[in-house]
């Protein structure tokens, strides 16, 4: 019986320091993946500000060397520094928050972990609502692909012909919550379903904004809800005059 009880005890020594191992081992390879993560945005950052540095310079140069008699050329170099260096800043700032986040989320992968549901429970107990929903939720992916194509052909098309600058996809489709530790696969379906929508609805109104910033560019005499990104720049409801001197300028899209 002693010799039993011993070699029990030796076996369960031996799990536990298994899985202690194997815990390790785990965390090493989370720890390496986020350095490895944070190693390249902090070299995706590095490059960004040396061309930033290496861009500001050259207009300085050129300002410093301009005479008295280009003073309007000053001001465009002025003006180009000031949107190249602001955009620089974006991206750097943008790279560095997703830096930080990433990282958190590695850090925190193991804590947030517990939180993960089987998807078995996302299902069950079902619920009639639920079922009846799902064939109306998910036929919706039938017309916004069609949406997309024919917003996407006009896109590359008429913002082609009329010198409209283009909507960067990249910024408005974006799907990070797959990597949540706490969802399973049918919420990370359902969550990239539903990015991919609202994202489309966006990119979409976008796109439709630029448009009626070219073709119609005034103001509605009633207060709109939600006005889009470009609403505060079209002329007021009875600014005739200055519609028709300014439309030419508007239509060019360098207000930044």
């Amino acid at each position: 019986m002693k010799n039993f009880l011993y070699k029990f005890g030796h076996h369960l020594e031996k799990i536990k320091t298994e899985t202690a191992k194997k815990r390790s081992e785990k965390l090493d390879k989370l720890e390496a993946l986020q350095q490895s993560i944070i190693k390249d945005f902090d070299t995706k950052i590095q490059k960004l500000n040396e061309k930033r540095q290496e861009i500001h310079a050259s207009i300085i140069e050129k300002i410093s060397s301009s005479k008295e008699k280009q003073i309007e050329r000053l001001n465009n170099l002025r003006k180009l520094r000031k949107s190249v260096v602001e955009e620089f800043d974006k991206q750097i700032e943008n790279l560095t928050e997703k830096r930080d986040l990433i990282g958190e989320a590695l850090r925190k992968k193991i804590e947030l972990k517990k939180f993960k549901i089987s998807a078995l429970k996302t299902i069950f107990p079902l619920q009639l609502r639920y079922l009846i929903s799902v064939p109306f939720i998910y036929g919706m992916i039938i017309p916004a692909v069609i949406l997309h194509i024919f917003v996407e052909v006009f896109h590359q098309v008429c913002f082609s012909l009329y010198k409209i600058p283009k909507v960067k996809a990249k910024d408005y489709f974006i799907f990070d919550r797959k990597h949540l530790p706490y969802l399973n696969w049918i919420e990370k379906i359902n969550c990239a379903y539903c990015s991919y929508f609202n994202c489309l609805i966006a990119y979409t109104r976008e796109i439709g904004a630029r448009t009626e910033r070219y073709w119609c560019p005034i103001k509605h005499a009633n207060k709109l809800k939600a006005e889009h990104s470009h609403y505060d720049l079209f002329f007021d409801f009875l600014e005739a005059e200055d519609y028709r001197k300014q439309l030419k300028k508007l239509r060019e899209f360098k207000e930044k």
